[in-house]
């Protein structure tokens, strides 16, 4: 799992952790936004193994895509059996509220630097040349269920992907609607795309922490992105726990 903007505290809820930061790492990349520590964790959560990324490297931090994916195509080697990725979005889709948890259902891929596959095999060759796969259908099912029984509605939604680190302008917001995004952000699809691409399937979850209104002038700012998060911890980490301990 990796931890997105503000989620980083998830971690805590890891049984006899075992942590690794990133600069003790060969060749892992550095977080340098706040709200991204920086860490490798390996443990147990709803009694399976886990292992977490507590925080990630964004582009716009000026990572090259290979670069900010070392991480995870580490724990691709690894052998991991389900990636799940979270992040912090700007909600485009007025029917969403700020502190709600979504699950990403398709993206739209605007940073244009999707992970390289150096020498495919053949098979994979022929599939780079076609539409990757979708988010895990399965697993998004899975998580609706289990969000039900634990007594609220997940919502899907299409995230867009910008590279940021620049807040989206009221005239974008209108384009990425009509677009057809209903959240934006500024990382996960490179990261999907590399577990898709090898793979291994992929359950998303996006905490909107700010609701966009086009007609009228706002301001947001990385704190209330981090406080919003917060709040949608109380749902998202009973619901990756819940799966872990149903599914696995």
């Amino acid at each position: 799992m990796i931890l997105g903007s503000g989620l980083g505290g998830l971690a805590d809820s890891i049984d006899q952790p075992t942590r690794i930061p990133f600069e003790a790492i060969p060749q892992f990349p550095l977080p340098r936004v706040p709200g991204h520590q920086g860490c490798l964790i390996f443990g147990n959560l709803g009694g399976i193994q886990i292992a977490m990324l507590q925080g990630r490297c964004h582009l716009y931090e000026g990572w090259s895509s290979e670069e900010a994916l070392v991480p995870l195509r580490t724990l691709i080697d690894l052998g991991i059996e389900l990636v799940i990725l979270s992040n912090a979005s700007g909600g485009i889709n007025p029917r969403f509220r700020s502190g709600q948890v979504v699950a990403i259902d398709s993206h739209i891929d605007w940073l244009f630097q999707g992970p390289k596959i150096p020498n495919p095999n053949p098979a994979m060759a022929s599939m780079l040349g076609r539409s990757h796969r979708s988010y895990d259908p399965l697993w998004i099912a899975r998580a609706q269920e289990t969000a039900i029984e634990l007594g609220f509605q997940l919502s899907t939604g299409t995230y867009l992907a910008t590279l940021g680190p620049n807040y989206e302008t009221r005239a974008e917001y209108r384009a990425f609607a009509q677009m057809g995004a209903e959240m934006v952000g500024m990382s996960t699809v490179p990261e999907s795309l590399l577990a898709m691409r090898s793979g291994v399937p992929v359950l998303a979850f996006s905490v909107v922490t700010n609701v966009a209104n086009p007609d009228l002038p706002s301001a947001t700012e990385h704190s209330d992105v981090l406080e919003w998060s917060k709040v949608a911890r109380s749902k998202l980490e009973p619901l990756v726990k819940t799966i872990a301990s149903k599914y696995f």
